[in-house]
Order: C-alpha cells, then structure tokens, then sequence
C-alpha cells in the first residue's frame, strides 16, 4: 500500500487515481499505522509552501515524516518536492530539511509561473519528452538532479537524493509519459538506470 500524505492541501485524487492505473493500492492517510506499514509514502502538493508547512505541522505529520525519510521510498510531487528542502523564500519558511538547500523564485523572462508543457532534458533515457508544469519557484540546482526543463532558466524537474525523489512537474497530468516516470520513481527512481 502506497500512503499519500493528507494534509489537505493538493491534487491529492488526481496522484491517486494514477496510482491505481499503473496498478497500486493507495491510501490517503495521515494514520501513523498507515505510514508503518505503506511500502512507500507519497507527498503531493499545490499551493502556498507557507500554508503547506503549516498544515503538515498543524497534523503533527513532520516528525510521522521525518521517521520515515531514509526507510522507504518517499516521493515529493510538485509543491510536495520543494517542501523536502530546508527553507522557501516562498513565504520565507523552513521546510523538511530532507534535502540541503533553498527553493527560489524563477528568474526568467518568460511569464512565471512557468504554467504549461515543457520538455524534460536528461542524461536517462527514461525522459526527455514533454511533462506538464505549473510552478513559480524552484529548487537549486545540484548535483542530485536527474532531469531539468530549460524556461528562461534551467529549472530542476526531478531530483534524487537516495530513497527520496522530487517531481517538480506533474506527473499525473502528463498523459502515459508522466505514468511512466512515476513508475520509475516508484521503482526506486532513476540513478540506476
């Protein structure tokens, strides 16, 4: 079983409903016992970063998090991967501090937020087609990303450090590619491949 984070706040229906179509079960939980025993924990997200920390502290669902970190594989989605960094200057606030580093506004001079299809650019023959985002900040660049869009700026698509990966696009919204990707970062992600 597969626990997505509820902490409402997200397109929480739209990740489940992907989940079932490459064939999982899901769950939305808060439930320590669920955490436990879910083989994997999925942190979606749309909105204010600012009101996400707020929620996820309001349901004491930092330190549920925290504990698993480094004991399954945790993946962020959208707003759900800026939150695993330390700070945002979204709201100026402290993040999950799973991964180092700070999530930024886009600095392009293209239209922000960066709304629409782009196309992944990646060493990994997995990527390198077109994802749907919707984002106004991102995270730094370093050396854990696997995939960038260039917008004005190469923005970090998806990085991974270990167990935890972030999807800064949707990979729910992005047709059988972005089903694709997912199953990959379910399957442990993509230093390996």
């Amino acid at each position: 079983m597969i626990a997505v984070v509820d902490y409402g706040i997200g397109n929480i229906q739209n990740v489940i409903n992907a989940l079932k179509t490459l064939g999982y079960e899901a769950k939305l939980t808060r439930n320590a016992t669920d955490f436990e025993a879910a083989t994997h924990i999925i942190l979606p997200g749309v909105g204010h970063y600012k009101d996400a920390m707020h929620k996820l502290n309001q349901y004491d669902l930092v330190p549920l998090l925290t504990q698993y970190k480094d004991s399954k594989p945790f993946i962020g989605i959208c707003l759900g991967m800026q939150l695993l960094y330390e700070y945002s200057e979204e709201g100026n606030t402290a993040g999950l501090s799973f991964i180092p580093g700070t999530v930024t506004h886009i600095q392009s001079d293209l239209p922000v937020p960066h709304l629409g299809w782009n196309n992944l650019i990646s060493e990994y023959q997995v990527l390198n087609k077109d994802v749907y985002f919707i984002h106004s900040y991102i995270a730094p660049m370093a050396d854990n990303i696997i995939a960038v869009a260039d917008y004005g700026q190469m923005i970090p698509a998806i990085v991974q450090q270990n167990n935890l990966i972030g999807i800064q696009f949707h990979p729910e919204k992005s047709g059988t590619y972005g089903l694709e990707i997912l199953q990959s970062a379910l399957n442990g992600g993509f230093n390996n491949d």
